[in-house]
């Protein structure tokens, strides 16, 4: 009597299972060992040389090393635009005259200038000039003197990590795009992994591009266009709308920076003005609320509470690089739970 044969769907999710176990300690190890900097620039570069190398299919018919340089060379160049572009980046907004200092400044004099225009109800509950302000920031950079040295200590091997994780992903990404399978079991389930991290980030940071360059036009456009023709001219218009693009990549908190900073400039010019742009800003999201729930639900699926939610308690646990990794994080682990058909 011939046996019968053993089922391998067991062993195969005994596989799937520890190949799950090791991504999410890895997850977790990148924020613990301060490495999501290097995790997301190479999950970045990865999918950009995903994006671009089908306008590279010529090369299929090559040999495998001119794929090889084909692909190596179009990494380098995306590498290094990124790179640059961090870098211009950092320079607006750091050293150039209209830059972050200036809108901090600004904010300032607004907040002194606002105490003779606000009604007294609403003044107890802001300082009552630039100089109070002044002295509110000091005590906090005094209370978080630590952190920011740290931080100030880390940037340069913050860089360093992006570099690294630049290479690392560029690496991936060709081997993903020449190597022929032939891999183990838990290779193939941890590259499985891979894919489906790799496919979050995908959703979550260009459908968050996305909603950030569709609010960053509709703010260009009322600080630009609907301001002045009522002869309103804002100070440091370009800042705030860089700003506006940058902290708009944050779900759901980065709106909220982006709009404190526009109002609180605006009360220095009058109180209308703060009005104004408060209710032109709860217009505008209130027209992007439709529109962002297409974007994120037919991408990552997921709510904007839920983001909330899981921004909040990274936070509580890893401070602010677990606010920024939240949402990619969340989106594999609602990918992993959609794929073994738990929710």
């Amino acid at each position: 009597m011939v046996p019968a044969a053993v089922h391998p769907a067991p062993r195969e999710r005994h596989i799937e299972i520890a190949a799950q176990i090791l991504a999410g300690l890895a997850l977790l190890g990148s924020l613990w060992f301060g490495l999501l900097a290097a995790l997301l620039a190479g999950l970045l570069i990865h999918e950009l040389v995903h994006a671009v190398a089908p306008a590279f299919r010529r090369f299929g018919a090559m040999h495998n090393i001119g794929r090889i340089i084909a692909l190596g060379l179009l990494t380098a160049v995306l590498s290094l635009a990124v790179i640059f572009g961090v870098i211009e980046l950092i320079s607006l907004l750091t050293t150039r005259q209209e830059g972050l200092v200036a809108v901090m400044r600004k904010m300032a004099e607004a907040v002194e200038e606002a105490s003779q225009q606000l009604p007294p109800w609403i003044v107890a509950y802001i300082p009552a000039s630039g100089q109070d302000l002044d002295t509110m920031l000091a005590q906090s950079l005094r209370e978080h003197s630590r952190d920011l040295l740290r931080l100030t200590t880390d940037v340069g091997r913050i860089l360093v990590h992006i570099v690294i994780g630049l290479v690392i992903g560029g690496m991936i990404a060709i081997a993903d795009l020449t190597e022929k399978p032939g891999r183990g079991p838990l290779a193939r389930a941890l590259a499985e992994r891979a894919r489906l991290l790799a496919l979050s980030f995908h959703r979550v940071v260009f459908a968050q591009v996305r909603i950030s360059a569709l609010n960053t036009v509709l703010t260009a456009i009322y600080l630009v266009v609907v301001l002045p023709s009522f002869g309103v001219h804002l100070p440091l218009t370009k800042t705030m709308i860089v700003v506006t693009f940058v902290v708009g990549l944050l779900p759901v908190i980065g709106n909220l920076i982006s709009n404190t900073v526009i109002v609180v400039i605006s009360l220095s010019l009058s109180v209308y003005t703060a009005a104004a742009s408060l209710a032109f800003l709860i217009l505008i999201h209130k027209l992007e609320y439709f529109i962002n729930a297409k974007i994120v639900g037919t991408q990552i699926h997921a709510r904007a509470w839920e983001i909330l939610i899981a921004m909040l308690l990274m936070e509580a646990a890893f401070g602010v690089p677990g606010v920024i990794a939240a949402p990619v994080f969340y989106a594999y682990l609602k990918a992993e739970l959609g794929r073994s058909k738990l929710i």
